[in-house]
């Protein structure tokens, strides 16, 4: 990480990032996403701060984005190719448990608990996770 990017997150952010970053260690990820460039954008809204999650090809890092107002948030303001929002104990359900799958995702997308923007660019959280 470089030292620009070494800001103190906050909230949701920071614990979104103390889960991904070890990942620049591992060579599997460093391969497996060496070509991808992807942004996405992981809202708690029970909370004060989002999480940018920014895979920039074999590198992974998170920035926090305080999601209030909502304008903070939109694909015009946070420049985000994918964009997931619930709350944070769904968060931590989906990511804690060693079975993410995608019909958990999409149970809870059904009854509304979960929105998705960009559901291509979401769905490398599942490879991602995968590692």
């Amino acid at each position: 990480m470089s030292e620009e990017r070494k800001t103190r997150l906050h909230g949701f952010a920071s614990i979104l990032s103390k889960q991904v970053e070890p990942l620049n260690e591992m060579e599997a990820f460093k391969k497996k996403f060496k070509d991808i460039e992807v942004k996405v954008l992981l809202n708690a809204k029970d909370g004060k701060w989002a999480g940018m999650l920014i895979i920039d090809k074999g590198k992974i890092y998170v920035e926090g984005i305080k999601n209030t107002p909502k304008e903070n948030l939109k694909k015009k303001n946070a420049g985000w190719d994918g964009f997931l929002e619930t709350t944070t104990n769904i968060f931590l359900q989906l990511f804690g448990s060693d079975e993410l799958s995608t019909g958990k995702v999409i149970k809870k997308i059904l009854a509304r608990k979960i929105k998705i923007r960009g559901i291509k660019h979401v769905l490398i959280l599942l490879k991602l996770f995968d590692l």
